[in-house]
C-alpha cells in the first residue's frame, strides 16, 4: 500500500504555482523532500492537507482519496509544522488538554513518554519555549494519537546538532516495523542523508526528481577540470561555477562520458540543489 499518493498536483498563485506535482511514498519508508526556500514544500504539504484549495490533482492517503475522507484520515496522520506559536500565554499542559480532544486514539501514556523522551515541561508556558523545545511539542502533539503517516514541515528546525541526530533516530525507530510512514521537507539536507530512504526534490514549483536516495544521489556527477575541459561539457552541464583551476559543475549521470579525463566525484543532496539553483541565476 502507499502512504501518500499525491498525482497532478496543480495551484496557481499571482507569483508562484504548483505544476502536476506528483510523488509517491510507499508504506513504511522515510521520504525526505526538499528543494530552496520558496520552491513550493509548504504549500504542497498544505495542498496534501487540504488546508489549501488546489487547483487540480488527486491526493490518496492510507489508500484513500484524502479530501473526500478528510476528517477520518486526519485522525491517523500526524502533521507538524516548525514550533508552537498558538496559545503563547498559556501552559503546555492546557494546550494538549484542548488538541486531544479531537483524536479519537489519543494515547496519553505515549504522550507522556514524549514529553520525558524531550524533556518537556507541562507546567512551562508555550512562550517559555526554546523554538527547539517548541517543534519538539509538537512532534509530541503528532505521535500521540496512532498516527500511520507523519507529515512535518522542517521538524529539526531550530534544534542543536545532537537534538538533530536524536531525532532522526526517533524516525527510524518508527518507520523499523512497516507500519508508519514519513514525509518531512527540510533544507538541512545531511539529515536526509542520515535517514531518508526516498528524496523528492521540488525546484520552482516543479518536482526535479522523486526516487530511492542512493539512486537519486547518483543520477548526477560533480564534474571539476580545467577551462579547456569546460568547453567539451559546457553544453551538458545543469550549471557551473568558474574558479581560478578552471570549473565545478553538476551533470546528470547519463550525459558524462566516464572515459573523459575530467574528475567526477558522487555529489551530495546539497550541492545538488546548490547547482540546481545556480541554472536560474546563469540563464536570467
Amino acid at each position: 500500500m502507499l502512504a501518500l499518493d499525491v498525482k497532478n498536483l496543480n495551484k496557481k498563485y499571482e507569483q508562484f504555482q504548483l505544476k502536476n506535482v506528483s510523488f509517491q511514498l510507499k508504506k513504511g519508508y522515510i521520504m525526505g523532500f526538499i528543494g530552496a526556500n520558496g520552491a513550493g514544500k509548504t504549500t504542497t504539504i498544505k495542498s496534501i492537507l487540504n488546508m489549501t484549495q488546489i487547483d487540480s490533482g488527486e491526493i490518496s492517503t492510507l489508500g484513500k482519496n484524502f479530501i473526500e475522507h478528510e476528517l477520518d484520515m486526519k485522525q491517523v496522520i500526524g502533521y507538524a509544522f516548525g514550533g508552537a506559536n498558538y496559545y503563547t500565554r498559556s501552559k503546555v499542559k492546557k494546550v494538549t488538554n484542548v488538541i486531544k480532544k479531537f483524536y479519537h486514539n489519543w494515547d496519553e501514556a505515549v504522550y507522556s513518554s514524549y514529553l520525558k523522551r524531550f524533556d518537556l515541561d507541562e507546567n512551562k508556558k508555550i512562550a517559555e519555549l526554546s523554538e527547539g523545545m517548541k517543534v519538539k511539542y509538537n512532534l509530541a502533539l503528532a505521535l500521540s494519537h496512532g498516527s500511520k503517516l507523519l507529515i512535518l514541515d522542517e521538524p529539526t528546525s531550530g534544534l542543536d546538532p545532537v537534538a538533530r541526530d536524536n531525532l532522526l533516530d526517533l524516525f527510524q525507530e518508527l518507520v523499523e516495523e512497516g507500519e508508519i510512514s514519513i514525509l518531512f521537507s527540510t533544507h538541512i539536507t545531511s539529515d536526509l542523508e542520515k535517514c531518508a530512504d526516498y528524496i523528492t526534490y521540488i525546484h520552482n514549483g516543479e518536482i526535479i526528481n522523486s526516487s530511492e536516495k542512493e539512486e537519486f544521489i547518483n543520477a548526477y556527477r560533480l564534474l571539476n577540470g580545467d577551462n579547456s575541459q569546460l568547453e567539451e561539457v559546457k553544453n551538458h552541464l545543469i550549471s557551473y561555477k568558474k574558479n581560478s583551476f578552471g570549473f565545478t559543475g553538476l551533470i546528470h549521470n547519463k550525459d558524462f562520458d566516464p572515459t573523459s579525463n575530467i574528475n567526477a566525484a558522487r555529489p551530495n543532496l546539497e550541492e545538488i540543489m546548490i547547482y540546481f539553483s545556480k541554472r536560474e541565476d546563469m540563464y536570467v
